[in-house]
């Protein structure tokens, strides 16, 4: 046996190296959270943070090539984008594409799959907002709106999603019906107010028990964990002492027997008792959409944005923004957020004359809501059937920036100022601390087509601009043709 070894040495190790590779492999894509290594190829920004759970994607329904972009159902995406997608008054539904009228023009994509604009695990051939289909597509449909529209004459196909313009699911927001209606507003309104909600009054109107405010001496914590005097006047301080929210509320697991009920760390899944809608949409962001999946809290070294080394460990919950006693709103509106972000945008805020309003708010006490903080652009204040909800999917109106025009930059300025500004990057970058140089000539097209058109309150609108417009020298506005820039993304 020894003498056989000796001869098959080579052989025998191997043997030896392929199974300790083939065991580690088949760990890592049964077990290991972290697959990384048998991905076939570098994901989205917006998916790269759930990568290494696999079926998150890769579902059991029956496909063909499972294991490709090509295989992922439709199920798969809608699971997480269902609800965006039924809240967009979406401009290319399904009964289009279904349509055997429009055939003519389907038969150049089969826009029924969401993979056949979304594949994955290819970044050579993937673009903004992780489309992978040429930026020119567009023209195989709709060719005719450069022969009939004036104001796209000299525009190219591959400007329609760059030019902050269209959003293939949603163009509510810069549909011209819309745009007409915001011609002659000015860049900034009189009155810069955004609207703000009452959270207990809105839990109590969706059946929450309303309960008398606590004191600390009313806490129902065991007494050996009502030690820390500090946590205790946090909470004694608190919205939830207010609101009655006691100790044993947040940390009991009554699963457990009696004695061992007390749960130390409270989850998301803990504040999911009574803040569901925020929970559901802390899942839906970068911000939550690991835990969604069952992997690990985020941590910023996953980021592909500039984060502080030091926060690059630190797990992402509830708690991060909004302390584990003290739920203070101020400190999460802004200083959680630079916990961990370092990236120029980030840098920028306290230059900008945002930072002022929202410095003014918290320090001088000027009026709620005229302040304006991360919170304010990136988790808004929304209207869902009549209530107002903070919306803590952090990244539901980032990618088109358009979405921010209605739930955000409209509460304080004219939609052509605020798309001009959304289509510069170094005002992005910049974080507003600078007006933007060009002018978005939506609004100014969508007009001029309704005057053509002889809409009478469009013709006054012009009128009333014409009689007081002064001899300033107007904002070029931006012309959207086709660059050097897009000729090389093209190539």
């Amino acid at each position: 046996m020894l003498a056989f070894l000796k001869k098959h040495k080579s052989l025998l190790l191997w043997l030896i190296v392929a199974g300790a590779l083939g065991g580690r492999l088949g760990y890592i894509f049964f077990s290991g959270e972290d697959k990384s290594i048998i991905l076939p190829g570098a994901t989205t920004n917006g998916h790269h943070q759930i990568e290494q759970q696999c079926t998150a994607c890769h579902t059991d329904e029956e496909k063909e090539n499972v294991f490709t972009s090509s295989g992922v159902p439709n199920s798969a995406c809608i699971k997480c984008h269902g609800d965006d997608l039924e809240a967009f008054s979406d401009s290319h539904p399904v009964r289009k594409f279904k349509n055997p009228e429009n055939a003519v023009f389907t038969q150049h994509i089969n826009a029924l799959n969401c993979v056949e604009c979304h594949k994955e695990h290819n970044l050579k051939i993937t673009e903004e907002m992780g489309v992978t289909i040429p930026k020119d597509n567009c023209a195989h449909c709709h060719q005719v709106t450069l022969d009939n529209l004036e104001s796209h004459q000299n525009l190219g196909f591959n400007t329609c999603d760059t030019a902050g313009c269209h959003n293939y699911h949603d163009n509510v927001a810069l549909s011209p019906a819309f745009l007409r209606k915001q011609y002659g507003k000015p860049d900034h309104k009189e009155v810069q107010v955004r609207e703000t909600g009452d959270l207990l009054a809105r839990m109590i109107e969706n059946g929450f028990r309303e309960r008398d405010p606590l004191t600390a001496s009313q806490a129902d914590a065991p007494a050996d964990k009502m030690t820390n005097q500090e946590h205790i006047d946090e909470w004694d301080a608190s919205a939830h002492a207010r609101a009655g929210i006691n100790c044993m509320d947040c940390h009991e697991d009554s699963t457990n027997a009696p004695g061992e009920a007390w749960i130390e760390f409270p989850t998301e899944k803990t504040c999911a008792k009574c803040h569901d809608t925020e929970t559901n949409d802390f899942y839906k962001g970068k911000h939550g959409m690991r835990l969604k999946e069952g992997l690990s809290a985020m941590t910023p070294e996953f980021a592909r944005i500039p984060m502080h080394v030091d926060a690059a460990h630190s797990a992402l919950s509830c708690s991060s923004c909004h302390s584990d006693h003290n739920y203070d709103r101020e400190f999460a509106s802004y200083q959680a957020c630079i916990q961990c972000h370092s990236d120029e945008h980030t840098q920028n805020y306290e230059k900008s004359k945002h930072f002022k309003t929202w410095k003014s708010e918290v320090v001088h006490k000027s009026p709620t809501g005229s302040g304006v903080s991360c919170a304010t652009c990136h988790m808004p204040t929304v209207d869902r059937e009549g209530q107002l909800v903070v919306n803590h999917n952090q990244n539901a109106n980032l990618t088109p920036n358009d979405k921010m025009l209605k739930d955000t930059c409209l509460q304080c300025h004219g939609a052509e100022f605020a798309m001009s500004a959304l289509a510069d990057e170094s005002v992005i970058l910049g974080n507003f601390s600078k007006e933007p140089e060009k002018r978005h000539p939506g609004v100014l097209w969508s007009a001029n087509l309704a005057i053509e058109k002889g809409d009478e309150a469009t013709i006054k609108m012009k009128e009333f601009l014409d009689s007081i417009k002064s001899d300033e020298e107007p904002k070029e506005y931006i012309q959207y043709e086709e660059s050097e820039k897009n000729e090389k993304n093209e190539k």
